[in-house]
C-alpha cells in the first residue's frame, strides 16, 4: 500500500467540458469530510469523490447518472494501491453530452492522471513491542535504534531505574531489533511484541 506525500491537483478538457482533479492526504473520515468541503467548488456543475482509509471508502457521483463518477475515482484509487486519500474530480459543463462511457473515463481517467503525478511513500507494516531498559543502556540503545530506517519510537516513559520504550518496528525488522537490543544490554533487555 501507498500513501500520498503531499497534495496534488491535475487539470483536463474533454470535449469542452474542464475536469479538475484534486487529490489530498488524509487520516480520518472527518479530514476526508472537511477535505471535500473544502475544495468543492460551488460554481461548478459537479463535485465527485471518492476516499479510501484502509478497507473503508465513499464515494459520490453528485448528480452524474449512477455509477459513472464515484466508483471510477475509486478504481482510480485502487489501481495505485493508495490508502489514506481523498480525490475529488469538479467538472464545469461543456455543451457536449459525453455518455454514460464517457463520463466514467473521463472521472476515472482525470483521478488516475492526477494520482501518477503525485508523489507516494509505501506504507510498510509494522508491529508495535516494548523495551524495558537500565539508565546504562538507554543512551546507547537509543542512538542505535535511531539509525535503522522505518524504526520509530512512539513512546518514552522513564521509570524509577531507567526506560520504557514502545516502539514501531517494521515487521521485517523485528527479529534483528531483537537480537540487537539483547546484544547491545547483554541480555538485560528484550523486544517484547505487544
Amino acid at each position: 500500500m501507498f500513501q500520498l506525500e503531499q497534495t496534488v491537483t491535475f487539470e483536463q478538457i474533454i470535449k469542452k467540458s474542464r475536469f479538475l482533479a484534486i487529490a489530498l492526504p488524509i487520516a480520518t473520515e472527518e479530514e476526508a469530510k472537511a477535505a471535500i468541503a473544502a475544495h468543492a467548488e460551488a460554481g461548478a456543475n459537479h463535485n465527485c469523490w471518492a476516499w479510501r482509509i484502509g478497507a473503508a471508502y465513499r464515494f459520490s457521483d453528485d448528480g452524474e447518472p449512477s455509477g459513472t463518477a464515484g466508483k471510477p475515482i475509486l478504481a482510480a484509487i485502487d489501481g495505485q494501491s493508495l490508502t489514506n486519500v481523498v480525490v475529488i474530480v469538479t467538472r464545469w459543463f461543456g455543451g457536449i453530452l459525453l455518455g454514460s462511457g464517457g463520463l466514467v473515463r473521463a472521472y476515472g481517467g482525470t483521478a488516475a492522471a492526477c494520482l501518477r503525478s503525485a508523489p507516494m511513500v509505501e506504507l510498510k507494516p509494522s508491529m508495535e513491542g516494548l523495551v524495558r531498559l537500565d539508565f546504562s543502556d538507554l543512551a546507547r540503545v537509543k542512538a542505535r535504534l535511531q539509525a535503522i530506517v522505518d524504526l520509530g519510537i512512539a513512546e518514552e516513559q522513564f521509570t524509577a531505574t531507567g526506560a520504557d520504550l514502545v516502539l514501531r518496528v517494521p515487521e521485517a525488522e523485528v527479529e534483528a531489533v531483537s537480537r540487537l537490543i539483547s546484544d547491545l544490554t547483554s541480555g538485560r533487555s528484550e523486544l517484547i511484541i505487544v
